[in-house]
């Protein structure tokens, strides 16, 4: 799951009018067909509503596609289950397609990536920071009408990426069969056999980075350097404490994976189907990440990929990432506008005396580090 001077792109300018479509309705079979063709490419290529005219403008243009195709969405990682319901309740000319919601950053970039070309590609991306970096090649800048309101340090400045809701990265455990670690080194104690798991690849997941991440800085090192927290994961496998297990809802219920690290909004949904179930945020220096939102270049849907982006920024949206437990990016703003959900913000766990999120340069260091020594470090 995860800021930002990047590389500037020029904004190309599109425009997609209500004449525009009224003309080309009016056409011949063929002008319709270019037209259509013409649409699609004005809004393959808008930077804001501006270029649509108006924000019903892009709401036409959305409907008129039909189609939003969204990936590794899991209805229950961060109340994404109702925040799509929301969507098709609000836009039910749009039929959306949830592909293969489980799927890791890096799988969801190789997904548009195989389906270039086809109806089938993903319109939008959700991903953690290390993948977004690597790939902005892959997104079209797009700045949403709230865009003002977001963190410079959370967005690219063209809109190529933007973050979007984030947290402290956490431990999770079943508090009938494990006592509360005090300390991430706990971990490593007889207690733990075989039973602590991370939430995917690090090398892949933006959970997972982060939980490297979080072991770095709780071990006295920086992120300026991963390598603390690639021994600390080490020494867990030597333990023989580290379970390899890929995490979901369905294995932490069973009690297949009981002490599971992951964002504090993720683990705290598991005490829904387990009582018993505890989230710890470690004193001490705390890990925070944002996840990311991008547009596909390649969208078959671009109008729909902006409105949904538009969509996800909005203050309704923001209020149900909150009520999921994860903290929107423009709760600051929010806040300060009377908007916010003040219930769903107070039950919010208090956030560490310390808190670091990695920088650009940081992230790119640490992702190569891990692809060069995480394998050989927990086999």
């Amino acid at each position: 799951m995860s800021r930002l001077a990047l590389r500037r792109i020029a904004p190309a300018v599109a425009l997609l009018t209500a004449s525009a479509i009224a003309l080309a309705a009016c056409s011949s079979s063929s002008d319709a067909t270019d037209g259509a063709s013409d649409s699609a490419s004005d809004a393959a290529t808008a930077t804001s509503v501006a270029d649509f005219g108006t924000f019903a403008d892009l709401e036409a243009a959305a409907k008129a596609e039909g189609k939003l195709n969204v990936i590794a969405l899991p209805r229950d990682w961060a109340n994404y289950g109702e925040i799509i319901d929301a969507f098709k309740k609000k836009y039910p000319e749009i039929e959306v397609t949830e592909q293969s919601p489980d799927v890791s950053s890096a799988e969801e970039i190789q997904a548009a990536t195989t389906n270039a070309g086809l109806d089938t590609a993903p319109d939008v991306f959700d991903l953690g920071l290390t993948v977004a970096l690597q790939n902005t090649d892959k997104f079209a800048a797009y700045k949403v009408q709230t865009f003002d309101e977001i963190p410079d340090a959370l967005k690219e400045p063209t809109g190529l990426f933007v973050g979007d809701y984030g947290g402290y990265m956490s431990v999770g455990y079943d508090s009938s069969r494990f006592p509360e670690p005090a300390e991430i080194t706990d971990l490593l104690g007889e207690d733990y056999k075989g039973s602590v798991a991370i939430n995917g690849d690090p090398t892949q997941a933006g959970a997972a980075f982060a939980a490297v991440g979080l072991a770095t800085v709780q071990n006295g090192g920086t992120l300026d350097d991963f390598q603390p927290g690639i021994d600390f994961f080490s020494e867990l496998q030597k333990a023989g404490n580290l379970l390899k297990v890929d995490v979901t809802t369905g294995t932490i219920a069973s009690g297949e994976t009981p002490v599971v690290f992951d964002w504090d909004y993720l683990n705290a949904t598991h005490a829904e189907t387990n009582s018993a179930w505890k989230v710890k945020v470690f004193d001490g220096t705390g890990y925070a990440g944002y996840y990311n939102q991008a547009i596909n270049k390649d969208a078959p849907n671009p109008a729909a990929a902006r409105l949904w982006q538009e969509f996800l920024y909005s203050d309704e949206v923001q209020n149900l990432w909150l009520a999921g437990g994860a903290r929107p990016v423009r709760m600051e703003a929010m806040t300060e506008a009377g908007t916010i959900d003040e219930t769903a913000a107070a039950k919010l766990p208090a956030a560490p005396s310390d808190t670091v999120v990695p920088t650009e340069a940081q992230s790119k260091a640490a992702g190569t580090l891990l692809g060069e020594k995480w394998a050989s470090a927990v086999q």
